[in-house]
């Protein structure tokens, strides 16, 4: 059974949304950061940082997305969800990956940090435009790149599509502007079914843990 620790709609989403593609037994532990969850001894064990997601499989404690979903995809994905190491399609998706977590991601969490992550007296507004600046900047070159159709190696879902279409998600929930090719991807992307389906449990979850 892997645990996965973290919130419904963070970073976590990228591997709860890719544990439930992989239809393999999992349990999510929700980690209420209002009441300082994270910062707990046993939560800091798992990761000093206190960040998420983690993941535990067996003794192996996990952190960091993307490491989190190439080790899935490498050992339950059976094939899928990864192209053949060596090839072109390979090369082509760690492009992504890399640019995703180095450009788009780092803006918005750039604004994270600055509107609610951050101690107060270390927050910049002054720091929210930048980040927008760059994001745009970085939207812009995804547009280029983006297919008019499929996924962004054609027709095999990859996780480059889950760090993708999440971060996305994380634009728009952060009111940034998407460009209309890139908005095209988000919205035919977050339509699959174990996105939909993990959203639903992990937020029931989430909710009920809350309500205790």
């Amino acid at each position: 059974m892997i645990t996965l620790h973290g919130t419904p709609r963070s970073r976590a989403l990228r591997v709860s949304w890719l544990l439930e593609e992989l239809n393999v037994d999992w349990q999510f532990r929700f980690i209420n950061f209002a009441k300082g969850d994270n910062r707990s001894k046993a939560f800091l064990a798992l990761n000093p940082s206190g960040k998420m997601p983690v993941i535990e499989d067996g003794d192996l404690v996990l952190t960091e997305s993307a490491a989190i979903l190439r080790y899935l995809a490498e050992k339950y994905g059976k094939g899928q969800f990864l192209p053949q190491p060596g090839t072109v399609q390979s090369a082509k998706h760690e492009e992504w990956v890399s640019f995703v977590i180095c450009e788009l991601e780092q803006a918005l969490w750039s604004m994270g940090k600055h509107r609610f992550a951050l101690p107060e007296e270390q927050r910049l507004t002054t720091m929210l435009p930048v980040a927008t600046f760059e994001f745009d900047r970085a939207a812009k070159i995804a547009e280029s790149w983006v297919p008019e159709s499929g996924y962004l190696l054609g027709e095999q879902f990859t996780v480059a599509d889950v760090l993708l279409t999440q971060t996305l998600m994380w634009a728009t929930a952060f009111k940034q502007t998407i460009p209309p090719k890139l908005g095209a991807y988000l919205a035919r992307v977050q339509t699959r079914p174990a996105l939909v389906a993990v959203l639903e449990k992990t937020e029931a979850i989430a909710k009920a843990a809350q309500a205790e």
